[in-house]
């Protein structure tokens, strides 16, 4: 595997803590804020203009502005000079029902206290009850005593609204394992994130990514085939050989540094 170095130039991020030891992540906010801006070319500073200057959320205080860019910022990166952040808008803007699973699966590759929740969630029976406190003591065994008790309540609470936003649970109050439905986009955007981080042929359909879809390699596949099929990524198949590219989303800098990576 590329060491973290190598991956924080596409924009994963691996920072001690997170964002959801205060925030969720902020579906609606991310949303709200790429409908204002919505431009491919737009810049960092774009971004940071549309909420603290021309206030695109709401916020009442300008700390409060500042603040949100700086949590949606640290879940999204909101730099296009970043691959995973410009292949989130990529399909962001061609595939509306995969929103929730896209926002998702940027958050894992930035949010190393959600990014640990992950194997919980996902081993977890449909059906079965995920509690606040089960998260609280997987939170606290990461880093035992680092955290205070209501900031272990917050961050279990936040880590399980940004589940059911996706739809890996369901339920306000009880929270329960719910089978997501991933989309074509959102499928191929799990693969990009794999192939940047080293899979390649069937490996793809392998990864922590792909396992965050919640769905059979199989259907991993046929996912695969649509977004093929609608331009967004190559998808090539014969027999048991695979290959996924990405000629739409990865520039030449960033294919010199896979090919570093080997």
């Amino acid at each position: 595997m590329p060491e973290e170095k190598q991956l924080a130039r596409f924009g994963f991020r691996f920072e001690r803590g997170g964002t959801h030891s205060s925030r969720t992540m902020m579906l609606d906010e991310l949303t709200a804020l790429l409908d204002y801006v919505n431009s491919a070319d737009a810049t960092k500073a774009d971004y940071l203009r549309a909420i603290e200057e021309e206030n695109c959320l709401g916020k009442r205080s300008g700390r409060t502005r500042l603040l949100t860019y700086k949590h949606l910022a640290e879940l999204y990166s909101l730099d296009t000079a970043h691959v995973l952040f410009r292949a989130l808008l990529y399909f962001w803007q061609r595939d509306e029902a995969g929103r929730p699973m896209l926002a998702l699966l940027a958050t894992y590759a930035r949010d190393s206290i959600f990014r640990a929740s992950a194997p919980m969630i996902l081993k977890a029976p449909e059906g079965s009850v995920i509690t606040r406190e089960s998260l609280e003591e997987l939170i606290d065994s990461l880093e035992p005593g680092r955290f205070s008790k209501a900031t272990l309540k917050s961050t279990a609470q936040n880590i399980n609204s940004s589940w059911t936003k996706s739809g890996h649970l369901t339920g306000r109050n009880k929270k329960v394992r719910n089978q997501a439905a991933p989309t074509a986009g959102s499928a191929a955007y799990a693969l990009l994130l794999g192939y940047l981080a080293g899979a390649r042929g069937q490996g793809l359909f392998r990864t922590e990514y792909t396992k965050l879809l919640d769905c059979s390699r199989e259907k991993t596949i046929e996912l695969a085939e649509q977004a093929s099929r609608r331009g967004w990524i190559t998808y090539k198949r014969v027999g048991d050989v695979i290959e996924v590219l990405f000629p739409n989303l990865i520039n030449q800098q960033e294919q010199e540094w896979l090919r570093e990576q080997g």
